[in-house]
């Protein structure tokens, strides 16, 4: 008979997708004797091993022994001693990740788990690569709400069974008039431009005439929405309630799939993210970055301004570690404009790196990061879109040493965080494209409303692609998921900062105006301020 040891240690392994031999178990629970584990700290050490486990590379969902064995050893020889005695190095931590450098991971159902892709992504993308980021994406997002406590039975037996929530899919509500289901799957628009919920399944037509009011969030064709409804016998479901699939804090994802390397600048475990976390938060509180929006460099304005910032960093010895510049660096599209207007843009990059460069105390130690807007002139018009056009950043490379021209979204990794770079005008974007299904909130409400769905959505654009193209080979680019440590949303829309889920998103603002706003990020406090 089962006794509640084992019932945890089968509860662990299980969560993970792994199931356990006699004799794995038997291993296991010497391992806790042998170091004399006390019954409630049992979870906690099994949740150690079982980590370690998943994140082998030939870990198998039936425990193996040998590897089993294998990941104890290593866990044995692990010593936090080598890497305590040493300082940290802030710049050998910094990484700005180009969205054309992150691997690319799809999902794949055999496994259950993310497989790297062989195939290098092309601008262009394929059919097969349309097909394969929106089921990643799906099918990703329905195993993490799958994992939610309100969906996932607990192994051990218990009342919390009566109250848990069921999904459906499209295929079982045939022949079922009258029963009441709960379905995920995407908001699309069919031939007749009736509103539908589309999963791996089907498709079904949705009525929202008696819908009272909609669960926080904005719902755009393109979503994932939870719908709650009666199927009717005329082969509709008669929406009664919709909402956002739950949001998976980063540390969950990151301890289901911490051993793949989203990013492409190698896998950390939380172990090791959790002790750079706490030295960071003691070692390197004076880290600051600096992030600006809408630097229009064809305002004047805009060149008083950055004068004025770098004059208060040299006074007050304040030099960031990181300036981040997004677009638009044009107050206005020439991207049909004439050839003086492009001589003029080439020129305005040409007197930014002048003024830069003039400020020798900051170069040495800052790094420039610098993100094309949608006015910027870029080869691609489509997500992500490619850094501006080298032709007119010759000076800028060539005065500032530690440049960065990089892609629109980008991914700074700095130690255990991951700091995602978007420029777009996100929010009207948003609110021009929600479906039938429109929230009646404003102000604070509506910033709120607009985080938590693409958080909550795992993606920087939950759209489709006639309202916002997208290279689907690079869609991997725009994933939100694990859920990142901070989100820059710049913005044309008003600045705003709030936290949820534990990710802390922000907009900065445009810097062009009579106070030159922009955001200040401290990584030690995980937030940020107005400079």
């Amino acid at each position: 008979m089962i006794d509640g040891r084992q019932r945890t240690i089968i509860k662990v392994f299980r969560k993970y997708s792994h199931s356990l031999g006699p004799e794995a178990l038997q291993f296991l629970e010497e391992i806790l004797d042998r170091h004399g584990i006390q019954n409630e700290d049992v979870e906690f050490s099994i949740e150690t091993i079982a980590r370690e486990y998943n994140k082998q590379d030939d870990a198998v969902m039936k425990v193996s022994l040998d590897i089993l064995r294998r990941v104890y050893d290593s866990l044995q020889d692990q010593g936090a001693g080598d890497a305590e005695s040493e300082l940290l190095d802030p710049d050998s931590h910094l990484y700005v990740i180009d969205a054309f450098e992150m691997p690319l991971w799809n999902w794949s159902h055999e496994r259950g788990t993310f497989e790297r892709s062989s195939i290098p992504p092309t601008i262009s993308g394929t059919a097969e690569s349309r097909i394969n980021a929106i089921r990643t994406d799906s099918l990703s997002l329905r195993q993490s709400v799958l994992r939610n406590e309100h969906f996932s039975p607990s192994t051990i037996p218990s009342r919390d069974r009566e109250h848990l929530v069921t999904l459906k899919s499209s295929k079982q509500l045939l022949g079922r008039a009258g029963e009441r289901f709960l379905l995920l799957g995407m908001l699309v628009h069919n031939n007749e431009g009736i509103l539908c919920l589309e999963d791996a399944d089907g498709r079904v037509a949705l009525d929202v005439s008696k819908l009272d009011e909609p669960g926080e969030g904005l719902y755009t064709e393109g979503c994932i929405a939870l719908v709650e409804g009666e199927y009717t016998k005329d082969g509709t479901l008669e929406v009664i309630a919709i909402g956002q699939p739950p949001c998976e804090d980063r540390e969950t994802a990151r301890s289901i799939y911490g051993h793949i390397d989203f990013l492409g600048k190698g896998s950390t475990t939380l172990l090791e993210d959790n002790q750079y976390a706490r030295r960071v938060r003691e070692e390197l509180s004076d880290v600051y970055f600096f992030v600006l929006s809408d630097v229009w460099l064809d305002n004047p304005g805009t060149f008083v301004g950055l004068q004025k910032m770098f004059d208060n960093c040299i006074e007050n010895s304040f030099i960031p570690k990181v300036i981040v510049m997004c677009g638009n660096f044009t107050s206005r599209s020439i991207a049909q404009g004439s050839a003086r207007d492009i001589q003029r843009y080439h020129e305005n990059f040409d007197a930014l790196a002048q003024l830069i460069a003039s400020y020798p105390q900051i170069t040495r130690v800052t790094h420039f990061v610098f993100v094309p807007g949608p006015l910027d002139l870029t080869s691609n018009a489509t997500l992500p879109r490619r850094p501006i056009l080298s032709s007119f950043t010759s000076q800028l490379r060539g005065k500032i040493p530690r440049i960065h021209l990089t892609t629109n979204p980008c991914r700074l990794k700095f130690f255990a965080q991951e700091i995602v770079v978007f420029r777009e005008d996100t929010m009207a974007r948003m609110l021009r494209n929600t479906a039938e299904v429109k929230p009646n909130v404003s102000g604070e409400d509506l910033r709120r409303y607009l985080v938590q769905t693409l958080l909550d959505q795992s993606h920087l654009t939950p759209l489709t692609s006639q309202v916002q193209p997208v290279s689907f080979d690079l869609d991997h680019s725009l994933r939100l998921y694990p859920l990142p440590t901070a989100v820059v949303l710049a913005d044309r829309y008003e600045k705003y900062k709030l936290t949820y889920s534990g990710c802390h998103v922000f907009n900065p603002g445009s810097f062009v105006g009579s106070s030159f706003t922009f955001s200040t990020y401290c990584p030690a406090e995980g937030s940020s301020e107005e400079g």
